[in-house]
């Protein structure tokens, strides 16, 4: 299994959503960056989403560092975050184990490793790794931010309710630092949870789209022709297990403008050049070009639901029905935004490191 990603800055994840603990690996940090504990209690918090509109599985989410920092301060070596798992009911299921839930990773999982996977909870492919991710994303989004560097995820829309779009970066990324539904418009966000709560109701799922923006990168940066910053980016960003589509800028909507508006015509501003649109979504031929770099997140609907499905037992070979047991969410897309943040930070670091050196992080 690919469980690293990174060329100078790189992150590996271990762990099942069953097992013991998981964790991340991250090697290449410069030495000397900040690690500040409670900010990675803070966004694993973030993660967990309010009950009401999350899994009924409440994980402590307790992050230890095992190695690569010291007296707070990266020491340039490999950090290890481990995270406990304390809160699993696998009995939930092992009456299932044969079953392909529609949606999840079960029976390419089976085809894979032949039947010696853990299925417990998706096992290797539960969104519950993605914790670690977060752990590890809260690192490198404090060593992003001493350079200048900001990121901010809201959901755009879900169940067929629009946010607003940014506006003031710096006052959207204040606001969306203190919701635990990452809704910029307050009518929106009680709208959005109005209707996963009537979703979760239904014994159902919905999904949605989620918008990013990273202010403060540099021009210049990103490696054509095949690690472009749109095609690193979105290696890393389709690993999130929900994500199954991403756009930068106006996306696919620029199949249906003309050139003279998708171009995003330059301009010199008070510290240098500007576009005064920003369809490209900051990125010119696979490289920054100082404008915020913007894309949208496709994020699908949470595949465990509690109705009966259609489904195969792949020992057996043959047809069956399904009806699925155990605590799953309702929508995930608002505990996805700090993990889209979190990814992107990593990302963004390994892309930085490989421009100017992994010294460039470093407080």
């Amino acid at each position: 299994m690919k469980n690293s990603f990174g060329q100078s800055v790189a992150v590996t994840i271990f762990g099942e959503s069953h097992g013991a603990a998981i964790g991340a690996v991250i090697d290449g940090l410069a030495p000397g960056i900040e690690v500040d504990e409670s900010f990675i209690a803070f966004q694993l918090e973030k993660r967990k989403g309010p009950s009401k509109v999350s899994t009924a599985r409440r994980e402590k989410d307790a992050c230890r560092i095992l190695s690569g920092v010291f007296e707070g301060k990266t020491t340039g070596t490999p950090i290890c975050v481990m995270i406990e798992n304390d809160e699993q009911k696998s009995k939930d299921y092992s009456k299932t184990k044969d079953l392909a839930r529609p949606g999840h990773a079960d029976f390419t999982a089976f085809c894979k490793y032949h039947g010696f996977q853990d299925y417990r909870g998706g096992g290797h492919f539960s969104g519950r790794i993605t914790a670690p991710l977060v752990a590890a994303g809260a690192i490198a989004i404090k060593a992003l931010e001493s350079k200048g560097i900001r990121i901010g995820t809201h959901v755009l829309s879900c169940g067929g309710i629009n946010d607003r779009k940014f506006e003031n970066f710096d006052d959207d990324f204040t606001l969306l630092s203190s919701l635990s539904i990452p809704v910029l418009d307050e009518k929106a966000r009680k709208a959005v949870e109005e209707k996963i709560v009537e979703i979760r109701a239904d014994g159902n799922s919905i999904g949605g789209v989620l918008q990013t923006v990273v202010t403060g990168m540099p021009a210049g940066v990103g490696e054509p022709w095949f690690d472009t910053v749109e095609g690193v980016l979105s290696h890393a960003l389709f690993s999130i297990p929900a994500v199954k589509g991403v756009e930068f800028g106006a996306g696919f909507d620029f199949a249906y403008m003309t050139g003279e508006k998708a171009n995003d015509p330059f301009r010199m501003g008070e510290k240098g050049v500007v576009t005064e649109t920003n369809n490209n979504g900051g990125i010119n031929g696979g490289i920054t070009n100082g404008m915020p770099i913007l894309f949208n997140l496709a994020i699908k609907p949470t595949p465990s639901i509690y109705k009966e499905q259609k489904t195969v037992d792949f020992i057996k070979n043959e047809n069956s029905l399904i009806k699925i047991e155990g605590r799953h969410d309702p929508a995930i897309i608002h505990r996805a935004a700090v993990v889209a943040d979190s990814v992107t930070a990593i990302t963004l670091c390994d892309i930085l490191a490989v421009r100017f050196g992994t010294d460039f992080l470093k407080g």
